[in-house]
């Protein structure tokens, strides 16, 4: 489904990713853990080209989307994402919100678009807040709009940079309830986050970062169970103390 081969990236003399080589496969949630600085959001904006990567190569369903020519609307449409702040327009409803993109850039009618948001709004729960203003909402209910305003374009894959650090901890599970009956269905995921236990139980992969590299990935039993990478190991001890 998505393949890094390669990929570095600098902002000028900084070097903030190195030679990251990734492979997600369909159906996979792959979490990204690592300490702050270590370029795991940067690696998620390289994806679908937020950040413009200084070099490597990236591949979605077998297509290079770094050609000159390729058409980033249609490769956004392919990688939906939900950012760390939501990122909502205050002066639109929840409907209005998931519906600007399906219009602008799926072209759908008012009325188709109208029908695809009340779908997503009901998938994530909130069926009932449909024309409430983001100021109206929770922070974990403004997170579940951004969530399903990124499904409603049918995305082939979701990136969350963050998805439940703004949130008051009370609010987590409302968003971490919704990842997880995305993975049940089949979602194709990659998640930067520092929900552990979360990683820990829902995760297929995990790839632990560091200073721009990836230093080690496996499944979260031995991530999190044998680490062999002794900067994951102190990663790990510090965060078990936290």
């Amino acid at each position: 489904m998505l393949e890094l081969r390669g990929l570095c990236k600098s902002f000028g003399a900084a070097v903030v990713l190195q030679d990251i080589d990734l492979v997600v496969r369909e159906g996979e949630m792959v979490f990204l853990i690592g300490p702050s600085g270590s370029g795991k959001s940067t690696l998620l904006r390289c994806c679908n080209r937020l950040e413009e990567p200084t070099s490597g190569v990236v591949i979605v369903e077998g297509q290079s989307i770094l050609r000159s020519r390729v058409n980033l609307n249609q490769v956004r449409r392919r990688i939906g994402m939900v950012f760390q702040s939501f990122n909502l327009y205050p002066h639109m409803t929840a409907r209005q919100n998931v519906t600007l993109a399906l219009r602008k850039v799926a072209g759908k009618t008012r009325v188709e678009a109208d029908t695809i948001a009340r779908r997503m709004l009901d998938h994530v729960g909130l069926s009932d807040r449909i024309d409430f203003y983001p100021r109206a909402l929770s922070g974990g209910q403004q997170q579940r709009v951004a969530i399903a305003r990124a499904l409603a374009l049918e995305p082939r894959i979701v990136l969350f940079d963050e998805p439940t650090s703004a949130l008051d901890p009370e609010l987590v599970n409302s968003v971490l309830s919704v990842m997880r009956m995305l993975r049940d269905e089949g979602m194709t995921m990659v998640v930067v986050s520092h929900e552990m236990r979360f990683a820990r139980e829902a995760a297929d992969s995990i790839v632990f970062m560091s200073d721009g590299r990836i230093l080690e990935q496996g499944i979260p039993d031995q991530i999190f169970g044998a680490p062999r990478h002794p900067r994951l190991r102190d990663f790990l001890s510090s965060i078990m103390q936290g």
